[in-house]
């Protein structure tokens, strides 16, 4: 990792979690009393979409939507070091429809990307999951993934945009324009910002304009939500799939090639052109001057992560993996004893 990063987790009072689908790990970083950076890492299986809110945090796994909830009360501190410690309290069973970016509403409704129906839905009692929207080029909902629906932005407590990698209506048609045609499309009108995208990721709303990742190109990019206009920040090494926004500054991950190249993707080029190797990692960039500040460097097996999620206010986080020794000796209870009525 970058020299400076332990100081840069410190400074800005943040943790944060993210997630590696190839290897089906959850990973949760902060800074310890001693000042070194740690990284708690718990199996689930394909980890990919995060959603954090104070003391909770959502996982979108294989077939299942995680809720891990914060087991501390104020002024715990877990294993001496730990100020907050997530355990798993409940998986809602989906079904393996590929979920990607995990949300939720302001009246508390959790909201996913489908990207296996190519539409947004929410959890069901009953059912795997109840769609809330598709784009309007998709004329069926089917388990086809047709257009590779993979990306949502929140705001005001509700989807305001989704990213696409291609307007595909057949089986699996996005595999097709993967390095043109991804669109960014605003969720109540159904229009289309921008359809001048490659393979394009994790929308944000962000003041007046909206970030998200070009990943066929390796940027990070503005796009100006009424003309469409993308205006590129970063060049990244490696394929961006998750990014948040804390502080001025995006924390995004970037993978390597599961193939050794990029193929067909400008990415591919602009690597070679800056005589550069792909990386897998988590890295923190300045939006303001396109600057990387720091940075997290995995190197071994783990070669593609997904999404990334800032903890503001969190200092050391840890968490207990469902199908761990310790998740069944650590149990908790409120001690107040409410009689039913």
């Amino acid at each position: 990792m970058s020299r400076g990063f332990a100081d840069w987790l410190r400074t800005n009072k943040l943790g944060f979690a993210f997630t590696s689908y190839q290897t089906g790990q959850l990973f949760l970083v902060g800074v310890t009393p001693a000042g070194t950076v740690s990284f708690n890492q718990q199996y689930f299986t394909r980890a990919m979409g995060l959603c954090y809110q104070p003391g909770r945090l959502y996982l979108g796994a294989l077939h299942q939507i995680w809720r891990l909830e914060n087991m501390l009360r104020p002024g715990e501190i877990g294993n001496g070091q730990f100020d907050m410690v997530l355990v798993p309290r409940n998986a809602q069973t989906t079904g393996d429809v590929d979920v990607h970016e995990v949300g939720t509403t302001s009246d508390g409704r959790v909201i996913f990307v489908n990207t296996k129906y190519s539409c947004l839905a929410t959890l069901d009692l009953n059912h795997s999951f109840r769609p809330v929207w598709k784009p309007k080029f998709i004329s069926k909902l089917a388990p086809e993934d047709r257009c590779h629906l993979n990306g949502m932005a929140m705001a005001d407590g509700k989807p305001r945009y989704v990213t696409a990698v291609s307007r595909s209506d057949i089986v699996t048609g996005w595999r097709e324009r993967r390095d043109q045609g991804g669109v960014l499309i605003e969720v109540a009108t159904d229009r289309v910002v921008t359809d001048q995208l490659s393979m394009p990721h994790s929308p944000r709303v962000y003041g007046d304009v909206v970030l998200a990742l070009d990943s066929g190109r390796g940027q990070i990019i503005r796009i100006d939500p009424q003309s469409g206009a993308r205006t590129d920040i970063a060049f990244c090494p490696g394929f961006l799939r998750g990014m948040s926004i804390h502080n001025g500054h995006a924390l995004v991950t970037v993978s390597k090639p599961r193939n050794g190249t990029f193929a067909g993707l400008a990415l591919d080029a602009a690597l070679k052109d800056r005589d550069a190797e792909p990386w897998c990692g988590v890295l923190v960039v300045n939006l303001a001057t396109g600057d990387i500040v720091e940075w997290v460097k995995l190197e071994g097996f783990i070669t593609e992560l997904f999404d990334v999620v800032a903890m503001p206010r969190i200092v050391c986080p840890m968490s207990i993996g469902p199908d761990t020794v310790e998740i069944r000796s650590t149990i908790t209870f409120d001690t107040n004893i409410a009689p039913l009525g």
